[in-house]
């Protein structure tokens, strides 16, 4: 297992609830989101194409009610279960897990953070180092 260590890339209030902060360190870009006051950490990069997931458009994740005949009765957006879509091809994935909701097996890299006080820490290999944008 690679070496990690925790690095400073932003303050909370560069983050607004529901919002994000895209920061790049090495080359890397991180999309920082703030979740019912956690933050959460994903890759700025959509495993389909390639797309800058962390720019794309967030949304609840669409929920369809089927009555016991299997039709579709009405749809509702969650407001646990939040989203961003890639602005490419609308490929979706849950912010706080990475995963995309139709295909468990199909994820974005997620990052481990932590919150300081003030200060927003993310996981990453040793080598990194915090360059925000």
């Amino acid at each position: 297992m690679a070496k990690t260590e925790m690095v400073e890339v932003a303050t909370k209030d560069e983050l607004v609830e529901d919002g994000r902060k895209i920061v790049a360190i090495d080359g890397l870009q991180i999309g920082l989101f703030l979740l019912e006051d956690e933050v959460f950490a994903l890759e700025n990069r959509c495993v389909h194409q390639g797309g800058p997931i962390c720019q794309g458009k967030i949304v609840g994740q669409v929920l369809e009610e089927i009555d016991e005949k299997g039709r579709s009765v009405r749809m509702s957006f969650s407001e646990k279960d939040i989203n961003i879509a890639c602005p490419w091809h609308g490929y979706e994935y849950n912010i706080r897990t990475g995963i995309h909701p139709g295909d468990s097996s199909v994820r974005l890299r997620t990052f481990k953070t932590k919150v300081e006080g003030e200060k927003i820490f993310v996981e990453l290999p040793v080598k990194a180092r915090s360059v925000a944008v």
